[in-house]
């Protein structure tokens, strides 16, 4: 798959910088006075793919700095394994790496990303948040708003939301409170059937508490 990856790569390219990445269209608001919460998860559950290999342009913000690249991820959600590369807009390749559930293992990195910071852990963390655990679990707490379907669930110190909206309501946001802050967030927009399962062509995700931004925009599905 790797090498598939980086063979339609160019094409991509081509069209990266000319692609606008945000804005991503929201949900339809829709009420959910009379929709049952237990069957949006377990409908959602069903639509969701296990198994996927995928193909993003991703930007990356910080401090009114961008990086735009192009992002491979293999995921497993089932068994909570991944591997990520990246490249830049003119080819070379910037990391690969490959983690599981609470372990992240570094493959290669260029330099400048590795200078700074654990690198490795916070993209392996990042990959956790986007794609692992995107339902609420089993005994999780649910309230309603007009147009959402809020579930939470103690996790430690934190708290997890999971914000299930729109027309078919699916999950369009999934965050992460400390002491009523919230630290991080993960969007999700415009969902499509690919192979017979749901993906949204847009995913932001927020990190609050160190300040930046990451924008992927879908462009190829393997289930």
């Amino acid at each position: 798959m790797l090498k598939y990856f980086f063979a339609i790569t160019g094409i991509i390219l081509l069209c990266l910088n000319g692609c606008s990445a945000i804005p991503f269209k929201k949900a339809i608001p829709v009420s959910v006075e009379n929709v049952d919460p237990e069957i949006v998860k377990e409908q959602f559950a069903l639509k969701m793919a296990d198994k996927f290999q995928i193909i993003n342009t991703i930007v990356f913000e910080y401090k009114g700095q961008t990086l735009s690249f192009i992002g491979y991820s293999d995921v497993d959600t089932k068994e909570k394994i991944f591997t990520v590369a990246g490249i830049n807009p003119v080819g070379v390749k910037l990391f690969e790496l490959m983690g599981e559930k609470d372990k992240t293992v570094l493959k290669f990195a260029i330099e400048d990303f590795t200078k700074k910071g654990n690198f490795t852990e916070a993209v392996g963390g990042d990959i956790r948040k986007i794609f692992f655990d995107r339902l609420p679990e089993t005994g999780a707490k649910v309230y309603k708003k007009k147009n959402e379907i809020v579930f939470t669930q103690n996790e430690g110190d934190s708290i997890i939301e999971y914000v299930f909206a729109g027309q078919d309501n699916l999950l369009v946001e999934k965050r992460c409170l400390v002491d009523n802050k919230t630290v991080w967030s993960v969007n999700y927009y415009e969902y499509t059937n690919k192979n017979g399962k749901l993906h949204p062509l847009g995913i932001i995700l927020n990190n609050f508490k160190y300040g930046y931004r990451l924008i992927l925009r879908l462009k190829e599905v393997r289930s």
